[in-house]
């Protein structure tokens, strides 16, 4: 028998390949590093006109969700290229926690009644009030419920200030869709303002049952663990793209900075771990899209993502010199993004351990 058809698919397709060239147009007239590094100053660090032109132009907040439920009809694939350029532009929009994270979690509810195919729309933001740094099969904060209304504080949600319709566990094993304006939402202090956290209080809230949070919460944060690589990729990818450009063009003592050994060495050995990052990254969109060995490729992915994208932010600072320092490059867009991202859906660490675990690799 031929095993072919178990091997993952680690090359773009044509098609994949004319998405990402649209996708990268799109942000060039929406996302500029200027208007990005304003709104993180601001008090909407959010891009709704490109959250339109993304969900709304271009149908990618669909991606995910069947044509019958009024999606797209694609897979993990094509989300992760969306999500690799999102990363080259440290998109200030909730496409991973909405389009990917939320979407996942409805659908594995079977009465999600009619809230895919907003969320698919762009009608509707949706956020799963599952605190950031939570890893897949890990365990997370519930809420109380009690005579049909939901009480509680669940803190450390991502894109909840911007978010229309919350999915929130409760105590009970369910999981309830919530209108944001019935509860309280906080703004916590984020080191990555392109991504903003905050805390949900709720005081009575009324909440509609969709389904078991369980299994609901861990598909969806296994989704997005794996589609943030994608996204790691995408930062890592500029960073050294635009550091390699910086400096062929500066120079010191008459020659191109770049021409010195030293700073190719290091350059050569960023590159390798970028290229790596890639095969990851496309290894754990493929197994999601296929459902062949997903969490061992997750749990890789994420091993390895954020140690990359963390050094190669740090690099484009550090080689960058002097006007990487500054508040008017966007190089600390890039480094604080990283650093989330090094937390969120699980740290390095803990998909190391889960991984260890589903190879039965115990540690002595």
């Amino acid at each position: 028998m031929s095993t072919q058809s178990t091997q993952p698919d680690l090359l773009y397709s044509e098609e994949e390949e004319a998405l990402r060239a649209a996708v990268r147009d799109l942000l060039t007239d929406h996302c500029d590093a200027p208007g990005v590094i304003a709104r993180t100053e601001s008090d909407t660090p959010h891009d709704p006109a490109a959250w339109k032109a993304l969900a709304d132009g271009m149908g990618l907040a669909g991606l995910l969700v069947p044509e019958e439920k009024g999606g797209q009809g694609a897979t993990h694939r094509e989300a992760a290229v969306v999500l690799e350029e999102l990363g080259r532009a440290v998109a200030p929009v909730p496409y991973l926690t909405s389009a990917v994270v939320a979407t996942e979690a409805l659908l594995a509810c079977a009465a999600e009644g009619g809230l895919l195919a907003e969320l698919a729309s762009g009608r509707r933001i949706g956020a799963l009030a599952v605190a950031l740094n939570v890893a897949p099969g890990s365990a997370y904060n519930v809420v109380r419920h009690e005579d049909g209304a939901l009480h509680g504080e669940l803190t450390g949600i991502a894109d909840a200030a911007v978010a229309d319709t919350l999915l929130v566990p409760a105590d009970d094993g369910g999981l309830y869709a919530v209108d944001a304006d019935a509860v309280t939402v906080t703004p916590q202090v984020s080191l990555d303002r392109t991504r903003p956290v905050a805390t949900v209080t709720l005081d009575g809230a009324p909440g509609r049952l969709l389904g078991d949070a369980e299994p609901a919460v861990r598909r969806a944060l296994r989704a997005g663990a794996g589609l943030l690589a994608s996204e790691q990729l995408g930062l890592a990818d500029w960073t050294l793209n635009e550091t390699v450009r910086y400096l062929k063009d500066r120079k010191q003592f008459n020659r191109p900075v770049g021409g010195f050994q030293a700073l190719k060495h290091r350059l050569a050995q960023l590159w390798l771990e970028v290229v790596n990052l890639r095969a990851a990254a496309r290894g754990a969109a493929d197994a999601l899209a296929t459902g062949v060995d997903a969490d061992v490729a997750v749990a890789v992915a994420q091993a390895y993502a954020a140690p990359v994208a963390v050094h190669a932010a740090e690099e484009a600072l550090q080689l960058h010199g002097g006007i990487g320092m500054t508040w008017e490059h966007p190089v600390h867009l890039y480094l604080k993004r990283a650093k989330a991202d090094s937390i969120a859906y699980g740290t390095a660490g803990a998909h190391r351990a889960a991984l260890a675990e589903l190879v039965d690799l115990q540690a002595p």
